[in-house]
């Protein structure tokens, strides 16, 4: 494509005069050119988060072997390994193709919980992953919910299923509690509190057009 500064007009054959003016044309950039392939960046960054795998392997087999040739009191190259799976597992959840951010977002801070619990198990399992950690990342995701919802104030509607799976979520710590496996539960009464106050909130808030989009997700008429 090429301008013709005189006429202010853009040719977009492979004229080398303006055909009005007959002066010379300037070439620019092609309209084409303007916008980033999209395909192309995907590609590098598959590329990288496969270079980055391989990497971390290597870290992680090189930790290992020096973690039990001068092993002392524990393996601390397994909780290295654990770091380096979860950004792996980050980086190819965050890029994904075909999920929308919130799906992705669930499945990041599941994963990472999940991995801070094994890192306690390795560590002996004192309890303080699921005492304080879950029900400590239940509210963080509440409240990231709440900071979602005044960003996307227009579709504000379309988080009432999230929220809804907060409180299921926010149920976890008390089975667990039962099971024995988590022991304080203060932080977990915050998080279950948190979880249906702020759902009711928007129910209230919502009003019709919160009762109406729990119609249409369940198919009630």
């Amino acid at each position: 494509m090429s301008k013709c500064n005189q006429c202010n007009i853009e040719v977009k054959d492979n004229s080398a005069v303006c055909p009005l003016c007959q002066s010379v044309l300037d070439k620019t950039e092609s309209a084409e050119n303007l916008y980033p392939n999209v395909r192309v960046i995907a590609k590098r960054i598959d590329l990288m988060i496969r270079v980055y795998a391989f990497a971390a392997i290597v870290v992680e087999t090189f930790l290992a072997y020096f973690n039990y040739r001068t092993y002392e009191t524990s393996y601390w190259s397994v909780l290295v390994g654990v770091v380096l799976f979860y950004v792996f597992i980050a980086l190819r959840v965050t890029f994904k193709e075909g999920y929308e951010y919130r799906t992705k977002s669930i499945m990041l801070v599941t994963i990472g919980v999940l991995c801070i619990v094994l890192i306690d198990l390795l560590t002996g399992f004192r309890g303080w992953s699921l005492n304080y950690v879950l029900p400590s990342a239940i509210i963080l995701f509440n409240t990231g919910i709440v900071v979602a919802m005044f960003i996307n104030i227009r579709n504000w509607q379309s988080y009432m299923m999230i929220e809804l799976f907060t409180i299921l979520w926010s149920i976890l710590p008390f089975i667990l509690n039962r099971m024995g496996l988590l022991t304080k539960m203060n932080v977990s009464h915050v998080a279950l509190g948190y979880s249906v106050l702020l759902f009711l909130g928007t129910i209230i808030i919502g009003g019709k057009r919160a009762s109406d989009e729990l119609k249409r997700r369940f198919h009630v008429r």
